[in-house]
C-alpha cells in the first residue's frame, strides 16, 4: 500500500507535461516514483527486503580494526634542562689584589692544579722583604743573647767560687764581713744577670717564631696570588676581569667549572610515574635544535615530590660531548617495559568506570566484551584477556553503537611506512 500511494502521489507530476513534454504512461509514472525514493534521487540510502515493494535503511558504515600480534613499548616522556652534575666555583682566596692576568677562557677543558688567573703580587713581594730583613735581625739578636749567656754564665761560676772561697775563710776568722758582703753581692749580681740575658733570648727567639709565621703567611698569599683549577673540567662561564680586585666575598666566582665534564638532565616526572622507574634504565634524550637523540641513564631519582605541581625529578647521565649544552632544553624518553602481545588502537577501548571494555564485531553484529589492558604506546594498547588473534573491533570505541546492532564495516585505513619504518622492520 505505501508503495502504490507514492506511485499515486507522483501520478499528477509523470502525467505534467513538463516532465518530458508528453504524458508519460502509467507503468512509467510508477517507476518515476519508484526513482524518487531510491538513494539515485539523493534520498537516504535506502535497501529492499525479500518482500516486494519494502525498503529498509541500509546498516551504518563504522570503521574498523583487526587485534593484531605486536612488540610495544611502554614509555615515560620527561623534560627539563641540562644541568651540570658538580659545579665548581672558582673564588679569589686572597683579598685585595688586582687581576694581572688571565690565562683561560670559556668553553676550555682545564686540569687540577692548573693556573687560571694571576693577581698583581708587588705588594706581596715588598712585605716579603721585610720580613727576610725581620729575620735577619731576629737572628741576630739571638746570637748576641746567646752569647751574652755564656758571659753571664761564666761570671757567675766566678762570683760563686769566690763566695765560697769568703764562707770558707769567715769561719776561720781571716776575712772580714765586709769582703764577704761584696763576694755575696756579685754572687747575686751574676745569678740575676743569667737570667735576664736568658730572657732575652726567650723574647729574640719569640720574635723570630713570629717573624717566621708571617713570612709563611706571606708566601701562601703569594701563592695564593696564583688562582689553580681546584677540580678538573670544562670552563662554562668567566666573570674574571682583567684590572679587577679580587675579593672572596664577591657576589660571582671568578670561573664556573663543570667538574669531569659531567653533565645531566634535571627532568620532571608525574608522580604516577615515579615507581616504574629505576636506576641505570636507559633514556633516550633529544637536546633542543637537535634531531638525533643521545643516549642517557638515570642516575638519581629524587625521593620528594613537590606539593603544588605533584611533579618528582629524575637525572638522567648525559655523555661529556653534552657539556657545551648546559642550560639547554631537552626531552628524554624513558623506556618502561617492551613485550609481544595482542593490540588494538588505543581509541578501541572505552572506559566505563573501572570498566574497560572493547566492541567485538562477529557478523557484522557489535557485541561488548571486557577487557583487561597491559602496556600501551605507538597509538596501540596492550590487551591481555578478553578477544583473540585476528578479531575485529570498533577502531573508534563509543555510544553511537551499542550491543547487538549490526554495522557495515569499513577497514581502517593503514598510513604507508616511511623509509625509515621500511629500513627498520619490527619498530613500532
Amino acid at each position: 500500500m505505501t508503495a502504490r500511494r507514492a506511485i499515486l502521489t507522483c501520478l499528477p507530476f509523470a502525467m505534467s507535461p513538463t516532465v518530458s513534454g508528453r504524458a508519460l504512461s502509467l507503468s512509467r509514472a510508477a517507476a518515476l516514483g519508484v526513482a524518487l525514493l531510491s538513494p539515485l534521487a539523493g534520498g537516504p540510502a535506502l535497501a529492499q527486503s525479500g518482500t516486494a515493494g519494502v525498503i529498509q535503511p541500509r546498516p551504518p558504515s563504522i570503521t574498523i580494526a583487526t587485534v593484531e600480534r605486536r612488540e610495544i613499548t611502554a614509555s615515560v616522556l620527561v623534560s627539563g634542562n641540562v644541568i651540570a652534575r658538580d659545579e665548581v666555583l672558582v673564588v679569589p682566596e686572597v683579598d685585595g689584589l688586582a687581576v694581572q692576568e688571565i690565562l683561560a677562557e670559556e668553553g676550555d677543558v682545564v686540569k687540577a692544579g692548573q693556573v687560571l688567573v694571576r693577581l698583581n703580587r708587588a705588594a706581596l713581594d715588598v712585605a716579603l722583604a721585610q720580613n727576610s730583613a725581620a729575620l735577619q735581625r731576629v737572628t741576630a739578636t739571638i746570637a748576641q743573647a746567646r752569647a751574652q749567656i755564656t758571659e753571664a754564665e761564666a761570671v757567675k761560676v766566678q762570683a760563686n767560687n769566690a763566695l765560697s772561697r769568703a764562707q770558707a775563710l769567715r769561719s776561720d776568722g781571716i776575712t772580714s764581713a765586709d769582703t764577704f758582703d761584696q763576694r755575696l753581692s756579685a754572687s747575686r749580681s751574676a745569678d740575676a744577670r743569667l737570667i735576664s740575658v736568658r730572657q732575652s733570648l726567650a723574647i729574640a727567639e719569640a720574635e723570630q717564631a713570629s717573624s717566621e709565621a708571617q713570612r709563611r703567611e706571606i708566601e701562601l698569599r703569594i701563592a695564593r696570588s696564583e688562582i689553580k683549577a681546584p677540580r678538573g673540567g670544562l670552563i662554562s662561564r668567566r666573570n674574571a676581569r682583567q684590572g679587577a680586585i679580587a675579593a672572596m666575598a664577591a657576589p660571582e666566582p671568578l670561573f664556573r667549572i663543570i667538574a669531569d665534564g659531567a653533565v645531566e638532565l634535571e627532568a620532571e616526572v608525574p608522580e604516577a610515574d615515579i615507581p616504574r622507574l629505576a636506576i641505570g634504565r636507559p633514556v633516550d634524550v633529544t637536546l633542543a635544535g637537535s634531531s638525533q637523540p643521545v643516549a642517557g641513564t638515570i642516575r638519581l631519582i629524587s625521593p620528594e615530590v613537590d606539593r603544588m605541581t605533584r611533579l618528582g625529578k629524575v637525572r638522567i647521565a648525559l655523555p661529556a660531548a653534552s657539556a657545551r649544552s648546559v642550560g639547554a632544553f631537552a626531552r628524554g624518553l624513558i623506556e618502561i617495559d617492551r613485550r609481544m602481545g595482542l593490540t588494538v588502537p588505543v581509541s578501541a577501548v572505552n572506559y566505563r568506570r573501572d570498566l574497560a571494555t572493547v566492541q567485538v564485531i562477529e557478523a557484522n553484529t557489535v557485541h561488548i566484551r571486557p577487557v583487561r589492558i597491559g602496556l600501551s604506546g605507538q597509538g596501540r594498547i596492550e590487551l591481555l584477556d578478553g578477544v583473540r588473534e585476528g578479531d575485529i573491533v570498533v577502531a573508534r570505541a563509543g555510544t553511537f553503537v551499542r550491543e547487538g546492532d549490526i554495522i557495515t564495516p569499513v577497514p581502517q585505513a593503514v598510513p604507508a611506512a616511511s623509509p625509515a619504518q621500511a629500513r627498520a622492520p619490527g619498530v613500532n
